[in-house]
């Protein structure tokens, strides 16, 4: 889908967080907050919340999925892409998904009281799960934050040392007639305060996301109706109405959703963004210094997100957190293709043709591959389609289609292939034909099929990353 333009009853946000390095303690981890979240010495690793949505609505979800990754880059979805909790309350659904370790060690979930693309439903309320592991979630509850008739959207949270209490950040439309920052503090993300406009700079803005105490800087990044991208404001306390609009806009195509991120191995600091114009695809930019308020572009080929991921929030988590994640709810049993080159587009099938395409797109489980051992030869790799487990990737005429498994050799030859380091890029893949062994698979008008390969942009069409 679509998403409509960001008025007063548009889309609320998604977040993505690739974590922060500090050395504190697990107790005050939450003391130094970056993108409302905060790392910890032990932290090694990410996971991500969001929910899905795709075009023509076969992998939506509104419920609380979960991806891991040991680089923040690329993506291992949990639980085969399912979720793993959904609201029973309220709309009965989810959006914008927000994780956050407290000052206890364990985690809070919030996210947005919808379901769907109703923009004109009206909620005071946000969901609230409790969860120590990320494994179970507890004490689900979904507390009020203000009577207005309105929404609450995007709620973020963050730890207020000057009030000892957490912050609790969303998008509504109060008296003024446009979508404004509100604030709620809270020592239990169950009993609330008083609402207070935290930012409105005179003209719709939503989606929040904070990076507190930066060298004594309070950075707030915003999606500004006037700029259509993301904007950031910043203020030296944590007081409503102290931040001041100062960064140059950044989008690709209709943007929101702005997520601060401090890597946790470098001085490098990332701001995604979710686009909605087309739907469903993350951007990022990078800068070394986040008081210039200036932002350089972060190539595609650095980071794939999970497929039909919307909204999302990322917190960094231990080495064991990881492992546990991974043990209780299973990577997926397939991969997907992106291209070198081109990677905004994954390699799919399409009237049994294989080619690559511009994501998102439905069926999406046409780009969903289990790699099998090859059928001729088990050193090498099949391709089995998901969407069609009786039919394999195989060459014929070297142009490369999904065929039925006829059980002959013949084909069984035609559809194996050996994964070798990337012809462009070593750390891609590239598939040489298991009996035509000159040649490898690559991409020609987007369309696949096997070649020699012999010139630089013969070695870029024929190089692939194989994630999920």
């Amino acid at each position: 889908m679509s998403a409509p333009s960001r008025t007063p009853a548009a889309m609320p946000s998604r977040r993505l967080f690739l974590g922060a390095a500090t050395a504190t303690t697990m107790a005050l981890a939450t003391d130094l907050t970056l993108g409302a979240r905060s790392a910890h010495a032990a932290d090694s690793a990410y996971v991500m919340g969001y929910f899905t949505e795709s075009p023509n609505g076969l992998g939506t979800d509104y419920g609380l999925h979960l991806a891991v990754s040991t680089d923040s880059l690329n993506w291992t979805p949990l639980n085969q892409n399912n979720p793993v909790v959904t609201p029973t309350a309220g709309a009965g659904g989810l959006r914008d998904p927000f994780i956050m370790r407290k000052r206890d060690g364990t985690f809070v979930v919030l996210a947005t009281d919808l379901k769907g693309t109703d923009w004109g439903y009206n909620s005071q309320y946000i969901h609230v799960w409790d969860s120590p592991d990320l494994r179970t979630f507890t004490n689900y509850r979904r507390p009020r934050l203000h009577d207005m008739v309105t929404h609450s959207w995007a709620p973020e949270a963050f730890w207020d040392a000057s009030r000892n209490q957490y912050a609790i950040l969303y998008s509504s439309v109060n008296s003024s007639g446009h979508n404004v920052l509100m604030v709620n503090h809270t020592s239990d993300f169950t009993t609330v305060s008083a609402p207070q406009v935290f930012f409105d700079p005179g003209y719709d803005v939503i989606d929040g996301d904070m990076a507190v105490g930066v060298n004594g800087v309070n950075y707030l990044y915003f999606k500004s109706s006037r700029t259509g991208g993301l904007v950031g404001a910043r203020s030296t306390s944590l007081n409503p109405g102290s931040f001041t609009p100062f960064s140059t806009s950044v989008a690709h195509g209709g943007t929101e959703a702005p997520t601060l991120v401090k890597s946790l191995t470098s001085n490098t600091w990332y701001l995604w963004g979710d686009t909605y114009t087309p739907n469903g695809v993350f951007y990022a930019w990078r800068t070394d210094d986040l008081a210039s308020g200036t932002w350089t572009p972060v190539d595609q080929r650095l980071y794939t997100h999970p497929v039909n991921a919307k909204h999302c929030t990322i917190a960094p988590i231990t080495g064991p957190e990881y492992t546990n994640l991974l043990a209780r709810w299973g990577a997926p049993a397939w991969n997907r293709l992106k291209s070198y080159n081109y990677p905004a587009r994954y390699v799919r099938h399409a009237d049994y043709t294989a080619r690559i395409d511009t994501y998102p797109f439905d069926p999406y489980t046409d780009s969903q591959w289990k790699l099998v051992p090859g059928l001729a030869d088990a050193s090498g790799v099949s391709f089995q389609s998901v969407s069609h487990p009786d039919r394999h990737l195989r060459h014929y005429d070297f142009a490369l289609r999904l065929d039925l498994n006829d059980g002959t050799g013949a084909f069984a030859q035609d559809a194996t292939f050996h994964r070798v380091a990337g012809l462009a890029d070593a750390s891609w893949s590239s598939f040489r034909s298991h009996n035509q062994p000159t040649r490898h698979i690559r991409h020609s008008g987007y369309a696949l099929r096997i070649d020699p390969i012999s010139t630089a942009t013969d070695r870029a069409d024929a190089t692939f990353s194989v994630g999920h």
